[in-house]
Parts: structure tokens; sequence; C-alpha cells
């Protein structure tokens, strides 16, 4: 395996276990960890900003969040560990205050506002740089996830502020992320 893959990997593998081993604790504890998920406008609930990605309400939520996510998160990836880190961290933070600011009431777990964020930022990528490797990256999302748009409208039982707010999310990054590297490009212009 190549040098540059083997701690991508690594670090998708290592929250995806990170994710299995809270759901075990969370199931044998009877969710109780869930708790510390966001609640919109509840004030002691902030943690949860940082937390809900991380809970989900059942094996099978789970499964359906990290199944997308090892996907989307390896095409992300093959940017680099630190824009992936860097547009995660982004994602869950930004999407978590718009949910606590906006979503209905009720506890929201589940990290599927972060896999929607990765879509986004993939989707994003290509429409803000047009290079053929994130159009390809791009098109392989859209063929593999193209129904998340409907993840996108308001659903019963469903966190789609999560979706809707990660997606937004990602494509925001994305925008900034070139318009930091046009800023890099200029900058290294004039000092050459």
């Amino acid at each position: 395996m190549t040098l540059w893959l083997l701690p991508r990997l690594k670090l998708l593998f290592g929250i995806a276990a990170v994710m299995v081993v809270l759901q075990l604790i969370n199931s044998l504890d009877g969710y109780s960890l869930n708790r510390f998920g966001l609640i919109p406008r509840e004030l002691q609930a902030l943690p949860g900003i940082l937390l809900a990605p991380w809970l989900h309400g059942s094996w099978l939520h789970l499964f359906g969040n990290l199944s997308g996510f090892m996907v989307l998160g390896a095409l992300a990836l093959l940017e680099s560990r630190g824009e992936f880190i860097r547009a995660s961290l982004f994602i869950i933070v930004a999407s978590g205050v718009l949910v606590w600011l906006f979503g209905r009431p009720g506890i929201h777990v589940g990290s599927s506002g972060w896999l929607f964020g990765l879509w986004g930022l993939l989707l994003g990528r290509a429409w803000f740089r047009r290079s053929l490797a994130d159009l390809l990256l791009a098109a392989l999302a859209l063929v593999l996830y193209g129904g998340f748009f409907y993840g996108l409208l308001p659903q019963q039982g469903v966190s789609f502020e999560y979706h809707l707010t990660g997606a937004l999310c990602g494509g925001l990054y994305a925008s900034w992320q070139r318009g930091g590297q046009k800023r890099r490009t200029r900058k290294r212009t004039r000092q050459g």
C-alpha cells in the first residue's frame, strides 16, 4: 500500500472505531449518552455541538451513517489529512451551531450532518475549482449518493436540519478553501 494512503485510512478507520465503541457503550447503557446530543436553544446542550456527531440512536442509525461516511470520507481524504480534518471541524461546529440556533425541538444525534458535509464539500470543490479530479470525485459522489437530495427535505423523526446545514457548510468550506488557494497564489506571484 502506498505510503500516502495508509495514514489517511488509519484516520478514517480510527474515527469509525471511536463511533463503534461509543455506540457499544451507549447501547449497553440504554442510550443514556444521547442526553449529550444537541438540543436546540438549550444552553446546557451547547457541548452537543461537538458530541452529537459521535452518538447514534441505534446500531442501524450508526451503520447507515458509517457506510456513507467511510466512502465520502475516503474521497475527501484524497486531498490531504489536514484539509479533511479542517473541513470536518468546520462542518461539525458550523452545522452544529446552525442546528442549535434553528433546529426543531428534540435531541439531535448522529454523524449525518458530517456525512452530508463531506458530500457538500466534494460537490463544492468541483463547482469552485473545476479541476478534472474534483469533477470526477463529485460525479462519483452524485452517482453513489444522489439520493441525498431527498435527505435535505423535512422528514418526521430525521434531523434534516443536520443534513441541510452539513451540506451547506461543506459547500461553504469548499468556497473558502478555493478563496484561500487564490490568495496564496497571488501572494507567491507578488513575492516571485
